[in-house]
């Protein structure tokens, strides 16, 4: 059964930073498309940052692109997201999403396979 179980968010100050971590069981994140999205309160769910293997380039939503790292940990199956200097407008529920057939645009939803419960993060001032 493929799972993927995001954890480390929480509530940071303006200029801090959280790194957030996918454990997937199930299937193995080297081999897979992988990618975080996230949805503020009353907005839709957005594309944050994604990438197509391990040695490939890793996408980035353009309001994170220089605050944000992607990277994964084939040992332990994991992927994280490293979210440095946040603001306010980042606090959302953050979710890891997986595939591992072809997408055509890993900046959406539509493709993905599997993915997370989430895990919030808040960003006060």
């Amino acid at each position: 059964q493929v799972q993927l179980v995001e954890s480390g968010g929480g509530l940071v100050q303006t200029g801090g930073s959280l790194r957030l971590s996918c454990e997937a069981s199930g299937f193995d994140v080297s081999r897979a498309i992988m990618g975080w999205f996230r949805q503020a309160p009353g907005k839709e769910r957005e594309f944050v940052a994604a990438r197509r293997s391990p040695s490939s380039m890793t996408i980035f939503l353009p309001s994170v692109n220089g605050r944000f790292g992607f990277s994964i940990d084939n040992a332990k199956n994991t992927v994280y997201l490293q979210m440095d200097n946040l603001k306010p407008e980042d606090t959302a529920v953050y979710y890891c999403y997986g595939a591992l057939g072809w997408i055509e645009d890993i900046t959406t939803e539509k493709g993905y396979s599997n993915w997370g419960q989430g895990t919030q993060v808040t960003v006060y001032t």
